[in-house]
């Protein structure tokens, strides 16, 4: 496998220049005409390379990228490389019995790692537990993301520290608490925004639609970025919801749109503009990144129980790295040397996550048992002497275990 780093750039700044301060207006795309009875097909959305790396132009959104030099698509080819390249080895380690579950980003690596460059350092990050590419973004170690997994810790990193919170399991309640930040943002005379992600099975919880009233209405400075990736584990979206998700913004009173979500260049641009409206004070954006989960929705699933390998490999055709690469090489912004340089950077990063996790300690047993009652409890200290009979019985007359 091929995999890039990012040794040479600073984690968290974005691949281009600094977003400014001037908001722009955007009408939501069209729906093309309806392609059978009672059936529309997809809505357009914003493209700027196409499955085979050409890049188009596009009136709006071309402003946010046109100075991208060859450096940094370099590096946002190093972003998306390296993030699979971690994800797999996770993936791995979890196959092999090191972690208790994982939760693959394969296939979505160009919608986080375009909006996580799309950020500033002082903008806050709310996450769900996939966003690996982002977390990589904001220079968060990528062996801090498994401590969690391996269940040695509860996050495994400050989240001030990157402006990135700690992931979070229930599903879409991190969308309200990137509005409650957004509005302290706002409260506090900052210019910073706040962005939070989610996918397309969470954008049905009430949570997200709470957020979603509360953002609108006290125009919060947050960009809901929601990865469509059409499985909300076994579900399709389809059974989710009969219009686009992006349009559901309309009813809230603030823009949709949707961009290709295997396109790094368009999810960049695209992030870039609504963070700009937020700073601007101009209130919440919802973006929909369509793209697709190439693999199991975590370690835990098993894919083929409910779709087919023809749609699989019709995504995997529109693979995010291999379209920018095609790209890179066209454009002859890269050569040979370089993607085997980093080959070998690939193949280092691997053994180091390997290595990490292999050798986390592990946590002390009894850690669960405080800070269950403030002044302690009868019961929880019944628990806790079971518990100790119960470890004791794996000791042996020699006293090993």
């Amino acid at each position: 496998m091929t995999v890039e780093s990012t040794a040479a750039r600073t984690p968290r700044r974005s691949a281009g220049s600094k977003a400014g301060t001037t908001g722009t207006k955007r009408t939501t795309s069209t729906t093309k005409k309806a392609t059978g009875a009672g059936k529309s097909a997809e809505p357009a959305l914003v493209q700027l390379l196409t499955p085979e790396g050409k890049r188009v132009k596009n009136a709006e959104f071309d402003r946010y990228v046109d100075g991208i030099t060859a450096e940094e698509l370099r590096g946002l080819y190093r972003d998306m490389v390296l993030t699979r390249r971690f994800d797999a080895e996770a993936t791995s380690l979890q196959r092999q019995g090191e972690l208790g579950l994982w939760a693959s980003l394969l296939g979505q690596e160009a919608a986080q790692i375009g909006s996580g460059r799309a950020l500033r350092d002082d903008d806050y990050v709310f996450p769900t537990y996939r966003e690996h590419g982002v977390a990589w973004c904001r220079g968060v170690d990528p062996t801090n993301l498994l401590g969690m997994f391996r269940g040695v810790n509860n996050g495994g990193w400050d989240p001030n520290g990157n402006n990135f919170h700690l992931y979070t399991i229930v599903i879409g309640s991190q969308a309200l608490h990137a509005t409650g930040y957004a509005m302290g943002v706002t409260k506090d005379g900052a210019d910073s925004a706040v962005i939070a992600y989610f996918g397309d099975g969470a954008s049905s919880q009430g949570d997200v639609a709470e957020a979603f009233t509360f953002s609108a209405v006290y125009n919060a400075p947050v960009v809901f970025f929601c990865q469509n990736n059409q499985w909300a584990i076994s579900e399709p979206t389809e059974k989710q919801s009969r219009v686009p998700l992006y349009q559901r913004a309309q009813g809230f009173g603030f823009p949709g749109v949707r961009v290709d979500g295997n396109d790094v260049l368009a999810n960049l641009a695209v992030t870039k503009w609504a963070l700009e409206r937020a700073r601007a004070g101009e209130g919440p954006t919802l973006v929909e990144a369509f793209t697709y989960r190439m693999g199991a929705h975590t370690t835990s699933d098993d894919p083929t129980r409910y779709r087919g390998d023809e749609e699989r490999l019709a995504w995997e055709a529109k693979d995010p790295i291999l379209r920018l690469r095609r790209h890179l090489e066209s454009a002859n912004h890269a050569d040979e040397g370089f993607f085997a340089e980093l080959e070998t950077e690939s193949e280092a990063l691997g053994k180091r996550v390997r290595e990490a996790v292999r050798a986390m300690p592990d946590p002390d047993h009894f850690a669960i048992f405080e800070n269950v009652y403030a002044d302690g409890h009868a019961l929880v200290d019944e628990e806790r002497a079971q518990f100790a009979a119960y470890q004791a019985s794996f000791v042996d007359a020699d006293g090993g275990k």
